[in-house]
């Protein structure tokens, strides 16, 4: 994991930092004031968790933030200059909505589970980030909101994220009137776990995470992989998918040692394999 550190702290220098303990890499967005969605910073960010992908020392990704705002999503200032580009931006627009789209995907499809910690707002992309890591543990300082709406810019991306972890209702009332929900409120409607005092937040999130890093780092990979791609099947084609993985996992070396370890009373020894 050392290594790994030392490469995305080589390659970025700024809107990412990194730092691990016991199995557990945390991702820090640096970008103030608004921890803002940059091209650069997104970069950073997707090539944090690609490195993670190959670091067996990683068993859960925490991603935080070091400043008041989690995330106040898209840089806008660094969209607006673009508009005198000969194409009004264009180019620049795919270019980052692509990339967003990119980075969403690598948090859900990432073999370690990822947890949000929450301290601040959340807005648009940076919303659109929280509702895509597995977990989400927010302060009661946390508040929430997809508001383009607002500034003429609907948030159809964050959209894809929300209303496949909230109701659709709920998910079309933050879109459609763009204002700020509580988290509380985030916390009734599905798009985080838990609410704590911002005191506890951390160490929550940490006694979370080393929950999960304790248990074989290959049963969090398939477990993962299997519940979001069931979520998309049909339910007779989601058993027979489950019921496949279920099978496969059986087959598995840490299986095999979970299960000796609960009938003889002793503490399995994971292998990853």
């Amino acid at each position: 994991m050392a290594e790994a550190v030392a490469a995305i702290e080589e390659a970025v220098r700024a809107p990412v930092t990194a730092a691990s303990a016991a199995g557990i890499l945390t991702l820090t967005l640096s970008n103030p004031p608004a921890n803002a969605l940059s091209i650069a910073a997104m970069e950073a960010l997707k090539g944090a968790l690609d490195r993670a992908r190959d670091d067996a020392s990683v068993r859960v990704i925490v991603l935080r933030s070091s400043e008041k705002v989690f995330s106040a999503g898209h840089d806008l200032k660094e969209m607006t200059a673009h508009r005198g580009d000969s194409d009004r931006g264009r180019a620049f627009f795919d270019r980052t909505m692509q990339l967003c789209a990119e980075l969403m995907q690598t948090v859900v499809r990432h073999p370690r589970p990822v947890i949000a910690e929450v301290d601040g707002v959340a807005t648009a992309a940076g919303c659109q980030l929280v509702a895509s890591c597995d977990l989400a543990v927010a302060s009661e300082a946390a508040r929430f909101a997809t508001p383009g709406v607002n500034i003429g810019l609907f948030c159809s991306t964050p959209m894809v994220a929300l209303s496949r972890n909230v109701a659709r209702k709920h998910a079309m009332e933050m879109l459609l009137t763009g204002e700020m929900i509580d988290a509380e409120t985030a916390r009734g409607i599905g798009l985080v776990n838990r609410v704590v005092a911002r005191d506890a937040l951390n160490q929550t999130v940490m006694d979370l995470a080393q929950t999960i890093a304790s248990k074989s780092p290959l049963t969090l990979k398939i477990g993962k992989e299997a519940f979001y791609a069931q979520a998309e099947m049909g339910l007779s084609q989601a058993y027979d998918y489950a019921a496949r993985v279920m099978v496969e996992n059986m087959l598995a070396r840490d299986a095999k040692e979970g299960i000796g370890a609960f009938i003889e009373k002793r503490a399995p020894e994971w292998k990853g394999e």
